[in-house]
């Protein structure tokens, strides 16, 4: 017997739009790129362990042997930017949590590298991707002249309503800084993900750290060996045609 999990699609013609409008946009990365537009596939992976494992070094005629028990040494969160149009990963940031405080500052940190230049994030639906913190920084980095009635009071009114709301004024395509959500349940339209499969293979998979503090620098050193080396725009085929089981 086989069986899977399958998410069914409750709009199929929304869905299709945002597919569309995702794939259109990489596929028009390379020139939103020249044009000084930055195009970044933003998410999180969380709960990555600090394993010290116990580990037979390599000898002549003998591979290394990694025992399988190890001692865990907490977790740290990784939210990346990973930007499409040169497969570099840009203002990473590492921490303990990845709450709405932490998203916040960590795309206020990614604005800041180039400021005055457009963004558009590509993100999935979590909550705190669509926050009110994202919203207030998003006003005042555009300096939009909008009035208290505006921008509401969060499950209230205005702006802040609920996360419609706030997703619709993020998604706003005429503002400098705008998010692009993929469709529910399709977060792996994110090309970010991908780059996430080949932290895990080239280093996660077999590190052993005696530290949050080591496996953070660990990280940034594997960043930095994958821009410097590694880093590709990747060839993205998928055209918008619904998957189906």
């Amino acid at each position: 017997m086989k069986g899977w999990l399958h998410t069914p699609i409750v709009d199929e013609v929304l869905f299709n739009e945002q597919v569309a409008a995702l794939c259109q946009l990489y596929h028009d990365a390379p020139k939103l790129h020249a044009d000084g537009i930055h195009l970044i596939s933003c998410d999180e992976k969380t709960g990555i362990q600090a394993l010290e494992r116990h580990v037979t070094p390599m000898k002549e005629k003998q591979v290394e042997r990694q025992d399988p028990s190890y001692i865990r040494h907490d977790t740290q969160c990784l939210i990346a930017n990973f930007e499409v149009a040169t497969g570099k990963i840009i203002a990473p940031t590492i921490g303990n949590t990845r709450t709405e405080k932490d998203f916040v500052n960590h795309i206020k940190t990614t604005i800041d590298t180039d400021p005055n230049a457009k963004w558009i994030f590509i993100a999935d639906n979590l909550n705190t991707h669509q926050s009110e913190g994202l919203v207030k920084l998003v006003i005042e980095r555009l300096g939009l002249m909008l009035s208290n009635d505006d921008i509401g009071i969060k499950g209230k009114s205005g702006i802040l309503q609920s996360m419609e709301t706030r997703a619709q004024f993020l998604s706003d395509a005429s503002h400098n800084i705008q998010f692009v959500y993929t469709p529910k349940h399709a977060s792996w339209l994110n090309q970010v993900e991908i780059w996430f499969g080949i932290l895990v293979n080239r280093l996660l998979k077999r590190l052993s750290v005696k530290s949050t503090d080591e496996l953070k620098i660990k990280i940034l050193s594997f960043v930095a060996y994958f821009n410097q080396t590694m880093a590709k725009a990747f060839k993205w085929t998928y055209k918008g045609k619904v998957l189906r089981a």
